[in-house]
């Protein structure tokens, strides 16, 4: 979706970093690296991006570090677009119609961290939830948003990985 929108494959991966999570930070050197890309590609879609006023410089220790633009008028639509990009709404929406009692839906492995590898994990948490139609479930949204899903059940959060709250039942 986004990819016909966006041509620059670099721009697009660091949208998907910054905007799956305000928490994720990155450096050039950093970015270059996990995008196995080189530093020249990655400074000049951080500037245009950071000259837009969608991404924040910063330093850090003597280093200079970049995150999402979490006042910028723009930034929950992006937010929401990328989510739809990744098909993170569908997987909520599918969850929701006949799983059972679900908690939390949380976001973890890569895409929590920003890295679009083409695996989504997500964990859900409840009681009593319907493990048959989980099962089933992983081939449709798989053929719904083109990338490998992979379900976790629990029945109460670990806070001990990193996450991203895609859905609450309060």
């Amino acid at each position: 979706m986004l990819n016909n929108l966006i041509t620059s494959k670099t721009r697009l991966r660091l949208l998907i970093k910054f905007f799956v999570s305000q928490a994720n930070r990155g450096y050039l050197n950093g970015l270059a690296s996990e995008f196995n890309e080189s530093t020249n590609s990655i400074r000049k879609e951080l500037n245009h991006l950071s000259d837009a006023g969608y991404l924040e410089k910063y330093k850090d220790n003597n280093k200079v570090a970049y995150k999402a633009n979490t006042s910028h008028p723009l930034f929950d639509v992006l937010q929401k677009v990328v989510f739809k990009h990744l098909g993170l709404e569908k997987i909520v929406e599918k969850v929701l119609e006949r799983m059972g009692s679900v908690n939390k839906i949380l976001l973890v492995g890569d895409y929590a961290k920003g890295i679009d590898s083409g695996n989504v994990e997500v964990i859900l948490i409840g009681d009593q939830l319907n493990t048959e139609y989980i099962e089933g479930l992983e081939k449709k949204i798989q053929d719904i948003i083109d990338r490998k899903i992979s379900f976790y059940l629990a029945s109460r959060e670990n806070n001990n990985q990193h996450s991203i709250l895609l859905y609450e039942n309060i």
